[in-house]
């Protein structure tokens, strides 16, 4: 039986269009999940939205809308967004499924009938645009710590779970487990942050907001968000309706999420997880933010520069590779990072198009020209040009597999782009045009194509998970899989013809491209 590897985005919420910054945690997962089924386990990647709240109540009121109505309109964009993108998820789900209500209700009622949760009244202060309560000792100059908006004085009948009972046995999580939550900077900020100075009771439901999931025993209640919104990765697996699907896929591998969700999942969540007698997962990985500008774009964010940063529009025009590919690797993960459009054009010239459009466009060409297509014989007697590029490929290759163990997605691209330099740099050391010139140089020609040819192989069968479509061109013309097996260097299947291929990545102008995203 494959080994399992259950893969989940935060589940989006969509009080307007979703944007770049949501992209980029879905790109990364989808690339996670991809390289997990390369290297052969039954993967499970879950995505969706988070659909309750006051502010999604407020906004469909104003667009003069029911609830569903308002929602079902900005779900579809995101689907169609997802689709644009190639994000092969498994499930989308959303917290008005009927499935996951069933969940949210029953986790609530489980957790008060073993004494987690209580009635109550809270007054606190409040972010609507996060729905978050804060402490005044949380809140940054007197503002919402994670927005930066102004916060509300609230007060009402409510439900607590007694999170405060938790804080030593998470302490203890973290160090008996310290791959559970990544990166370490993310667990010195909850425990110095949260932990520490004490955690507060979580109040968990909600009277004055009527459009959310009912509290089953005290309907006049809604579950508040984050108690039906975490509870969305057990729903996805089939906790309640599909017992042997559960054992199957859960506990998830790793929740991979924003930076300013954090707290929820790495402190509520497992606390939650802990009171049901539920298994963890084994992994929560905290990334950061993409920037533009200097500033991370939100919904309800503009960005106060001529950046185009809508992948509806880049994609389209550049190829969902392309914005893929500047995602996945101009942002270190876990880091902060910073997207420009000049950038990201630049990039489509210098790593795309030169290093590897360039590559395999000159290799099968030559190929094309000097063997008729067709996949040559390689020497026994391998010279040391032959032995580094081969011993380099290798190398990388090894280097890929354990970033991506990682979760780095970045190095790992950054590991299969030097595979396609060091193959761009073999063409100009061993020069088979100069070779193809003289009749007693055939097999040492033979040797170079050859050699060319696994090089482009072993890197797109790994480059395939980043960049689903052009990969799938190069690999269907070598007549190969995008399989990760046993590390070999010679797999191609001799006397092959192959074909060439178009352009894989036009060349831009940059300045005249930039000139005309700006009139988006």
């Amino acid at each position: 039986m494959a080994e399992k590897f259950y893969i989940t985005t935060p589940i989006y919420y969509p009080s307007n269009k979703l944007t770049l910054g949501n992209c980029y945690t879905t790109v990364v997962c989808d690339a996670i999940a991809r390289y997990n089924k390369l290297l052969g386990k039954d993967v499970f990647y879950l995505t969706g939205t988070d659909e309750h709240g006051q502010k999604i109540a407020g906004r469909a009121k104003d667009a003069g809308k029911s609830e569903m109505e308002y929602l079902n309109e900005i779900i579809a964009d995101a689907k169609d967004l997802w689709k644009l993108l190639n994000i092969n998820y498994d499930r989308f789900i959303r917290t008005t499924d009927e499935d996951h209500v069933e969940v949210a209700q029953h986790v609530f009622s489980e957790l008060y009938n073993k004494g987690y949760i209580y009635k109550s009244s809270y007054k606190g202060k409040y972010c609507v645009p996060c729905e978050s309560f804060w402490t005044e000792s949380q809140l940054v100059d007197g503002k919402c710590p994670d927005c930066g908006r102004a916060v509300i004085d609230q007060e009402e009948e409510a439900y607590f779970f007694k999170l405060s009972q938790f804080g030593d046995k998470l302490l203890k999580l973290y160090q008996d487990n310290p791959e559970f939550l990544q990166p370490q900077s993310r667990v010195n900020e909850m425990v110095n942050n949260f932990i520490k100075p004490g955690l507060s009771d979580l109040c968990v439901s909600r009277t004055s907001v009527k459009w959310g999931i009912p509290v089953p025993f005290d309907p006049k209640h809604t579950i508040y968000v984050w108690i039906d919104a975490l509870t969305n990765y057990l729903t996805g697996v089939g906790y309640l309706r599909d017992k042997k699907m559960f054992e199957k896929y859960w506990p998830a591998d790793v929740h991979i999420i924003g930076k300013e969700i954090v707290r929820f999942h790495a402190i509520i969540w497992p606390a939650v997880l802990m009171a049901l007698d539920i298994p963890l997962p084994k992994k929560v990985f905290g990334h950061g933010w993409l920037l533009f500008g200097g500033d991370k774009l939100s919904k309800s964010k503009e960005v106060a520069s001529v950046e185009c940063v809508d992948p509806r529009i880049l994609a389209p025009r550049y190829s969902s590779d392309a914005v893929r590919y500047i995602l996945l690797r101009e942002i270190p993960f876990g880091s902060d990072g910073n997207y420009s459009t000049e950038g990201f054009l630049t990039r489509i010239n210098s790593d795309l198009a030169n290093n590897y459009g360039n590559l395999v466009s000159r290799t099968l060409s030559m190929l094309k020209k000097y063997r008729d297509g067709v996949v040559p014989s390689h020497s026994q007697e391998l010279d040391v040009l032959d032995k580094d590029l081969i011993n380099i490929v290798l190398q990388e290759e090894q280097n890929v597999k354990a970033h991506m163990a990682n979760l780095d997605s970045s190095k790992a691209l950054a590991s299969i782009f030097a595979i396609f330099s060091k193959a761009n740099k073999y063409i100009e050391v061993t020069e088979p045009y100069i070779l193809a010139k003289d009749p007693a140089k055939k097999e040492r020609l033979d040797t170079v194509l050859r050699n060319l040819l696994e090089a482009i192989r072993i890197g797109t069968v790994h480059l395939s998970a980043f960049l689903p479509d052009v990969s799938k061109k190069v690999l269907d013309v070598l007549g190969v899989e995008a399989k990760i097996g046993e590390q070999s260097f010679y797999n191609l299947k001799e006397g092959k013809v192959l074909e060439t291929l178009p352009i894989l990545f036009p060349r831009l102008d940059v300045a005249k491209e930039l000139e005309e995203l700006s009139k988006q």
